[in-house]
């Protein structure tokens, strides 16, 4: 069975951190360039960043870099997202997907999955940072 789940995820204060993970099976992240992307109420999807299957590199949206790194543990099929000095604008439920023909730092990674669909992606983990 394929799957992605989320986890990490909790209520921090703001300027605190989390670690999410993003565990894969049946299938393996190797193959997948992996993005997380981000749900707060009442507003739209967004993409937070993704890394890519050859080479690791990595794509994050400008309100979290320098603040947010995302990683792979190919032996473990797992994605991680670190997220430090969290905001209160960082508050919603993070989702990880995957996708094997869309190029994470193509330019266009989210704009096409979260319109078009990808290949897996998981239920969420929620985050909640308050002030």
């Amino acid at each position: 069975e394929v799957r992605l789940v989320e986890s990490g995820g909790g209520t921090v204060q703001a300027g605190g951190s989390l670690r999410l993970s993003c565990v894969a099976s049946g299938f393996s992240i190797a193959d997948y360039d992996i993005g997380w992307y981000r749900q707060a109420p009442g507003k739209e999807r967004e993409g937070v960043s993704c890394i890519t299957r050859s080479d690791h590199s990595t794509y994050y949206v400008d309100s979290v870099k320098d603040r947010f790194t995302i990683s792979s543990d190919n032996a473990k099929n797992t994605v991680y997202l670190q997220m430090s000095s969290l905001k209160a604008e960082d508050t919603g439920v993070y989702y990880c997907i995957a996708d094997r023909d869309t190029d994470c730092t193509g330019g266009n990674y989210f704009d096409t999955l979260l319109r078009f669909g990808m290949d897996y992606w998981g239920k969420g983990t929620p985050v909640t940072v308050f002030s």
